[in-house]
Order: structure tokens, then C-alpha cells, then sequence
């Protein structure tokens, strides 16, 4: 055996040796990879669901991720859906009030009224002088349609190659865009009062913006000048009218104050009259009574003596009751200031402050206790003075910020007045007077004593439930 032979051998020995390590390394890695895939199965069928929800959790990322990208897009859709929707509403809330104002232009409901301060525009001093203007206003109007200046054209227009007719085309419309601004100026003056007259003034303008807007198709419109002339006219006819009211009330107070004086000069005559007839009477009884006590002695002498002193003191009653009524008929000015509450029908703290020349100056408050207020009044204090006018005419500027009613002088009532300020001013004139703090108020408080009696028992009904029913409220401040 050579070596060749040798070598040959031994290498397949080892090559026999290796394939049968490796046939049993095979078959030891086939069992482990059985074993090792029956654990991956029994694995794989334990913690299923543990790979299930991996799977889960990865699909709701997924859906998560997809639901907010979608609530993204509709929030956006929605916020553009809102702003379009706010400017829909700004634009039909816009809409809406013009709509509103322009019919409420043509509305007179006096709720619907906002009561504003109007201002004068014009400062003449008696109605006559209203009356003047606006005549000359008018007149100005007419000149103005006349001169062709009240409407305009702002290009010129031909007809058929006409210029005629288009000249003519042009007054035609001017004279309708007139005629329709008139017509509204006209109704707006017929229906002008207190209380709406810059209601009137929008209209008007309102108008001419309108019929303006109609006519702009041919360049035809209503000149500014027109306008503010009409819008003059609405004023003027509003102070004219507001003018002939204040010389009515002044014409009414002044007969008012003639009636007081006729009445109080009445009877300051009576009572002179009354007081001659006395002191007559009583003059005839007491010489009479000294006639018999002439004659007369002992008890009958005392009799008489007496009624010689009675009639002695009531003739000189009745001289001095004449001396005053002759004083007070040569005295124009004298008369009673007087302050008077009635909390039953105006509350507490507001007070009347007014002036009567009559004899018997409860009489004139007796008066304005009469039907036109629920109860009567009650008398604070009652000042003579030989110049009533003047002390009642300080009296009202004193307290001239607490007028209750600051477009009629005449009511003459005050809010927030204190007696003491009255009294303090009185006395510092040189006046003395007893003041009546608290009003009796009889009859207020009587009818308030009554009401709760009548809250306290209740009234059965025909369905047998119960109620009480407030005969009327009692005053805010009362």
C-alpha cells in the first residue's frame, strides 16, 4: 500500500466521521426546531390576544389620527360656516333696522316715539314773527322753483337728435322729481307736532335721498338748497306752532290771574261792605243803649252799661275789619304766599308754592283740592305780605333747580324742598309764620288704613279660593 493509498483512506475515514456528525447535528437541530416550533405554537396560542390588541391599538392610532384630521377639517368648515352666517346676520340685522327706521318714519304710535330735546333754530319773540318768516320762507321756495334751482340736470340730453326735446325731456322730469318731494314735504308738515318733529326732518331727507336715487338715471335730482329750505319750513312750522301754544297758555294764565283778582277784589268789597254795614248797626245800638242808660238807674243801668261795652268792642271790631279792607283794597299787591303738600296724590317731599289775594285764602286751596286730584290738600304755612308777587317770585327762583315740571312755569310744584329752607328764608325777610311740619292728611291716611284692612281679610270667591285686592297703590315716596 502506498502512500497515495494511505492518504485515500484516512480521508474517507474523516469524511465518514464528518457526515456523521453531521447527520446526527441535523437530526439534533430538526428536533430542537420541533420542539422550538411547538413552543412558538403553544406561545402563539397563550398571548393571542395580547397580539390582537397591538393590533387593535395600532388601528385606533390609525382611526384617532384619521378622526382628528376629519374634526380639524370640519372645525374649519364650521368656523367659515360662522363667519359667513355672522356677516349674513350683520347684513340682514343692518337691513332690518333701515327697514325699521323708514317705517317707523312713516309711523306716528307714541310708544314707538324716542322723546328727545329738540333744539330751536330760530330765536324770534312772538308768534306774529314766526307767522312773518315763514311766509318769507315760502315765498323764497317758490322763487327758487322759479329760478330752476329747487331741481338740476347734470348732462345735457338730446330727443331724436333734438336738443329741444331733450331740454323739454329734462324740465319734465325735474317737475315729476318735484312733484313727488313736495307731496312728501307736504305730509310731513300736516302731520309735525311736539313730539315728532326730527322724525319729520329724517323723513324728509329720507325722501329726497329716494327720489334723488330715482332720478339718477337721467342725472336729474333735488338740489341741497331745496332741501334745507323745506327742512326749514319743519322747524318753523314746529316753533310757530310750539309759540302759539305758549301765548295760549300765557293768555290763559293771565285770564286765570284776572279771575283771581276780580274774585279777591270782590270780596275785599263785600267785606268792606259787610264791615260799613256793621259798624252802622253797632253805631245805631250803641247810642241807643246810651240813650236808655240816660234814663235808666240801678239794675237796668248795669244792663245796659254792659251792652254799651259789647257794642263798643265790636264797633271797633268792625272799623278795624273796614280799615283792613280798605287797606287791602288800596294794597294791589298784597295777598297770601302759601306752601301746601298732598302726599296721597304726589308723594312726599313735593310742595306747591303759590299765591292767592282772596280774604279767605283757604278758600283758593279748598279750590285746588277739587276733582282733579285724589285727596286734598294739607297747608304747610300761610305768609301775608303787602308784596305777594315778589315774595312768591323768590320763593320759585330759590328753588327754581327742584321744579318738577321745567316746560310750564305755571306748575308750580318742587321736588326735594325742605321746610326749614323756607322757614330760614322767611325769617331772614324779616316774616314770622308757624310752620306745619307733618300734614295731617286725613284722608289719605285713612283710605291707607283701610287698605290693610282689606289685605288682612280675605275675600272668598265663587270657587272658594281667596284673595285680596289692593284698592290702589300707596305713593313711591308716600
Amino acid at each position: 500500500m502506498n502512500q497515495l493509498d494511505v492518504i485515500l483512506a484516512v480521508t474517507t475515514v474523516v469524511v465518514g466521521i464528518v457526515c456523521w456528525w453531521s447527520i446526527r447535528k441535523c437530526q439534533q437541530l430538526r428536533k430542537q426546531c420541533s420542539t422550538a416550533a411547538e413552543e412558538a405554537r403553544v406561545l402563539r396560542s397563550q398571548y393571542a390576544g395580547i397580539i390582537d390588541l397591538d393590533a387593535h391599538l395600532a388601528d385606533a392610532r390609525r382611526n384617532l389620527e384619521q378622526a382628528t384630521q376629519r374634526r380639524q377639517e370640519l372645525d374649519s368648515e364650521n368656523d367659515q360656516r360662522r363667519l359667513t352666517l355672522n356677516q349674513e346676520y350683520e347684513q340682514a340685522l343692518a337691513t332690518f333696522k333701515q327697514l325699521k327706521l323708514e317705517v317707523s318714519l312713516l309711523e306716528e304710535n307714541i310708544e314707538d316715539i324716542s322723546f328727545g330735546l329738540y333744539k330751536p333754530h330760530f330765536s324770534f319773540e312772538t308768534s306774529n314773527e314766526y307767522k312773518t318768516a315763514l311766509e318769507n320762507l315760502r315765498e323764497r321756495e317758490r322763487q327758487i322753483i322759479h329760478d330752476g334751482r329747487a331741481a338740476v340736470c347734470a348732462r345735457t340730453w338730446t330727443v331724436g337728435n333734438s336738443a329741444t326735446e331733450g331740454a323739454r325731456m329734462v324740465k319734465l322730469n325735474e317737475k315729476l322729481l318735484l312733484r313727488a318731494f313736495n307731496g312728501e314735504c307736504d305730509a310731513a308738515l300736516a302731520n309735525v307736532s311736539w313730539n315728532n318733529v326730527t322724525k319729520m326732518e329724517e323723513r324728509i331727507r329720507k325722501s329726497y335721498e329716494a327720489v334723488n336715487k330715482l332720478g339718477s338715471v337721467l342725472y336729474v335730482s333735488i338740489t341741497a338748497d331745496y332741501l334745507n329750505l323745506r327742512l326749514d319750513e319743519v322747524r318753523l312750522t314746529h316753533e310757530y306752532e310750539e309759540k302759539k301754544h305758549q301765548d295760549r297758555e300765557d293768555q290763559k294764565r293771565i285770564r286765570e290771574e284776572l279771575r283771581e283778582e276780580e274774585k279777591a277784589q270782590r270780596e275785599i268789597e263785600e267785606a268792606r261792605e259787610e264791615a260799613e254795614h256793621e259798624e252802622v248797626r253797632f253805631q245805631r245800638a250803641l247810642e241807643k243803649a246810651r240813650e236808655e242808660a240816660a234814663k235808666s238807674t240801678g239794675a237796668q243801668l248795669q244792663k245796659l252799661t254792659e251792652q254799651i261795652s259789647s257794642f263798643e268792642a265790636k264797633l271797633d271790631e268792625a272799623r278795624k275789619k273796614k280799615e283792613r279792607a280798605i287797606s287791602r283794597a288800596q294794597l294791589t299787591k298784597s295777598g297770601f304766599v302759601y306752601v301746601i303738600s298732598n302726599i296721597g296724590s304726589f308723594g312726599d317731599g313735593v310742595y306747591k308754592i303759590g299765591m292767592t289775594r282772596r280774604m279767605e285764602p283757604m278758600e283758593r286751596i279748598d279750590e285746588l283740592g277739587g276733582a282733579s286730584v285724589p285727596f286734598r290738600f294739607d297747608l304747610h304755612v300761610m305768609l301775608y305780605s303787602d308784596n305777594a308777587p315778589e315774595l312768591e317770585g323768590a320763593l320759585h327762583r330759590l328753588f327754581e333747580g327742584r321744579r318738577l315740571n321745567l316746560v310750564n312755569s305755571r306748575r308750580e310744584f318742587y321736588r326735594g324742598v325742605g321746610l326749614e329752607e323756607i322757614e330760614t328764608y322767611v325769617k331772614d325777610r324779616g316774616l314770622s309764620a308757624q310752620f306745619i311740619r307733618i300734614p295731617e292728611a286725613k284722608e289719605y291716611r285713612e283710605s291707607l288704613a283701610m287698605q290693610q284692612t282689606k289685605l288682612s281679610t280675605p275675600t272668598v270667591t265663587t270657587a272658594g279660593e281667596t284673595f285680596s285686592e289692593t284698592l290702589f297703590p300707596a305713593p313711591a315716596n308716600g
